[in-house]
């Protein structure tokens, strides 16, 4: 078992740990979490590959995604701090409606 096997494992472990915190927790908060830990097991596995084959397409591709998770953690806390500064709640299941009554 060589190096690249064991962080192929380690991607796969991240990847379900991640998947495991969107499916369970209730915190968008949370919820954000475990998307950012699938999007850096996928970025494992983009090094990983690149390191197998020669160039820079996996490195760029990695750092691409970097730049869309920070982009995507930004405005996703924008929007829970919005949502909870008008509904006093972060669970997503509370929210009952979006848009107010006159």
């Amino acid at each position: 078992m060589t190096i690249n096997d064991l962080l192929f494992y380690l991607s796969a472990f991240l990847f379900c740990c991640g998947l495991l915190i969107v499916f369970t927790k209730k915190n968008a908060i949370m919820v954000l979490m475990g998307i950012e830990l699938m999007l850096n097991a996928a970025n494992l596995n983009l090094v990983v590959f690149n390191h197998q084959q020669s160039g820079l397409d996996g490195q760029l591709t990695a750092l691409f995604v970097i730049l869309v998770a920070v982009c995507e953690a930004a405005v996703g806390i924008a929007i829970v701090l919005r949502v909870y500064q008008y509904y006093q709640t972060a669970v997503p299941d509370q929210v009952s409606e979006l848009k107010e009554h006159d």
